[in-house]
């Protein structure tokens, strides 16, 4: 998907550093006029090897995911994923169906804080309410997709109660007017941010 100079400059961006390991990321929200396209760039370490994953999530007005690519490495592993959901919400990964996520609307990179950003848009919740979602979970470092049951509870203007699997992980979101998260409670945190709409 090629983006117009006017597209490219409605653009929102994002750094962050890992607390749990060393390492860092940064996104990149572009709007556009049939949706809207998340590209990024995650280094980090992970079992005594050095990680590089580029991403690219593209959703559609309703910010429903319609694809999502991760590539790179991890040591000496080559990466070369490629997800795709359709219309109904049946997606592939790398061509092959995957019928145990069918229905879900968002991806979920479990390697990124980005992705939260998603359901956080669409969903649209007002302080006091909730919804649970259920997500295409990218688990790293196998690559496999998986559903993943989610709730989101919005607390407070730019905070948000998540919790996943059941209950067994929460977490205390603080996210910016965009969405994107800036505090992930032991995991990442905020370096720098940028909005240009």
């Amino acid at each position: 998907m090629e983006l117009s100079l006017q597209q490219m400059l409605q653009t929102s961006s994002m750094l962050w550093r890992r607390l749990d390991q060393p390492g860092h990321e940064s996104s990149r929200l572009s709007y556009m006029q049939d949706g809207s396209l998340l590209t990024g760039t995650a280094v980090f370490g992970h079992e005594r090897q050095a990680c590089r994953l580029d991403y690219t999530v593209e959703c559609d007005k309703e910010w429903r995911t319609l694809s999502a690519s991760v590539a790179g490495w991890l040591g000496g592993t080559t990466i070369v994923v490629k997800v795709a959901a359709d219309s109904s919400q049946r997606w592939t990964l790398n061509g092959a169906e995957c019928p145990q996520v069918t229905g879900c609307r968002d991806v979920d990179l479990s390697f990124s804080p980005s992705t939260n950003l998603l359901p956080i848009r669409r969903l649209s919740l007002r302080v006091g309410e909730r919804a649970s979602v259920r997500a295409a979970w990218l688990r790293f470092p196998t690559f496999s997709l998986e559903p993943l049951d989610q709730v989101y509870e919005r607390i407070g203007e730019s905070l948000y109660r998540y919790e996943s699997a059941g209950g067994a992980f929460v977490a205390a979101l603080e996210v910016n007017s965009v969405g994107f998260v800036t505090n992930y409670p032991n995991l990442w945190k905020q370096q720098w941010t940028e909005s240009q709409r």
